[in-house]
């Protein structure tokens, strides 16, 4: 290989990325590629910090067909790249929206307090479970424009109103209903406090078999049939059969 400088071969610019690099470079002795020579006519052109403004502006002055390749070359690169999209400017209005909170009796906000009443109701959690930390900051997460009501609006208000819809629909779907049978479980709480379940079971006008749980009370007294009878008492007309936890209290249906 000749050591002419003219004829030697030039070494690209690392990480270099414009089209233009691809006329310009540097000699393998420059090690710290300070300074930028040009493959066609091996001038020294002025490109300090790797800026490509000097180079593109040389081409175009002194190389019209490199000038031109070049110029291609960038279009292509550039219909090829994908577009950042535009950013749109947020008015005045959307802005505040994104802070302000949804109003509690508007339709997102319902929706998320009737699904906080619906978790309490059917994974039977404590209600207090609403005021802490850890359940306030998921929901925050999950929807910062929320604002959680509060453990006596639960009590009072939501979990009631949930109760008497879920009453007048099972009422409703018992209306047609031409046999069922009941059982009763007598069960003691964790503090060892006495409560009578009253289920009823039955199977709809799908023949799918269903069963509900009617009513829970607390049962200070004792454990007797006599008192499960009486309790039965009111469905002796379509009633098939019921049943309690043990043997001894069987209930004869008519």
């Amino acid at each position: 290989m000749s050591t002419n400088t003219d004829e030697e071969e030039l070494i690209p610019k690392k990480g270099a990325t414009s089209v233009v690099w691809k006329w310009f470079g540097y000699k393998r002795s420059d090690i710290e590629q300070t300074t930028v020579l040009c493959k066609v006519c091996r001038k020294s052109i002025a490109a300090k910090h790797g800026n490509t403004t000097n180079l593109f502006q040389h081409l175009r002055q002194r190389h019209a067909v490199e000038w031109q390749e070049c110029v291609a070359l960038r279009d292509a690169d550039a219909s090829s790249s994908p577009k950042a999209p535009a950013k749109k400017q947020v008015t005045l209005a959307a802005a505040f929206s994104s802070v302000i909170p949804y109003d509690k009796k508007g339709p997102r906000g319902q929706a998320i307090t009737d699904a906080v009443t619906h978790y309490n109701a059917k994974d039977m959690v404590p209600i207090y479970t609403v005021e802490k930390n850890g359940f306030i900051k998921m929901l925050q997460t999950i929807d910062p424009k929320y604002q959680l009501p509060s453990r006596k609006h639960f009590a009072t208000v939501a979990l009631p109103n949930l109760y008497n819809k879920t009453r007048a629909r099972v009422a409703e779907q018992l209306q047609n209903i031409v046999y069922y049978s009941t059982t009763t479980d007598l069960w003691s709480s964790r503090t060892t406090h006495p409560y009578l379940s009253l289920t009823v079971h039955f199977i709809d006008g799908e023949w799918a078999l269903r069963g509900m749980c009617l009513q829970t009370s607390y049962f200070p007294d004792d454990h007797t049939g006599e008192k499960k009878k009486t309790l039965a008492s009111f469905f002796k007309k379509k009633t098939v059969s019921s049943t309690s936890q043990s043997e001894q209290d069987k209930i004869e249906a008519e």
